[in-house]
């Protein structure tokens, strides 16, 4: 892996990115309020949260944060699970977005694990 030299060059945060604009349409004309504020918040606390470590510029804050935005995913998906038992949203979308989620928490992980086993200091 190169040097990456600001979040948006960040796979994980790209991809958080889109799942969290499907997450803020999908829910957009949801008259639950609490429900709609909550889920969208879980989803945009994944991207910040990475933008966030990274913007620390250190090693140890950039894993604990990227473990926060890991937990936030689990949010998401858990509300997802709701939504639909709920009736709020389709069987379909349900597994559409499950599975976008679940591809974002694995690219996380997969950065933890790369930036615990390297030397990995990033912009400044």
């Amino acid at each position: 892996m190169s040097k990456i030299e600001n979040f948006e060059n960040i796979a994980a945060w790209q991809k958080s990115q889109k799942v969290c604009l499907d997450i803020y349409k999908l829910f957009r004309n949801s008259k639950d309020f609490s429900f709609r504020d909550q889920i969208c918040r879980a989803a945009v606390s994944v991207n910040n949260n990475i933008a966030e470590g990274f913007e620390r510029m250190t090693q140890k804050e950039f894993i604990a944060f990227l473990f926060i935005a890991r937990g936030s995913c689990g949010e998401v998906r858990s509300m997802l699970y709701l939504a639909r038992d709920l009736d709020y949203i389709t069987e379909h979308n349900f597994t559409v977005m499950q599975e976008k989620v679940t591809e974002v928490s694995k690219m996380i992980y997969g950065l933890i694990k790369y930036l615990k086993n390297n030397n990995f200091i990033t912009n400044k």
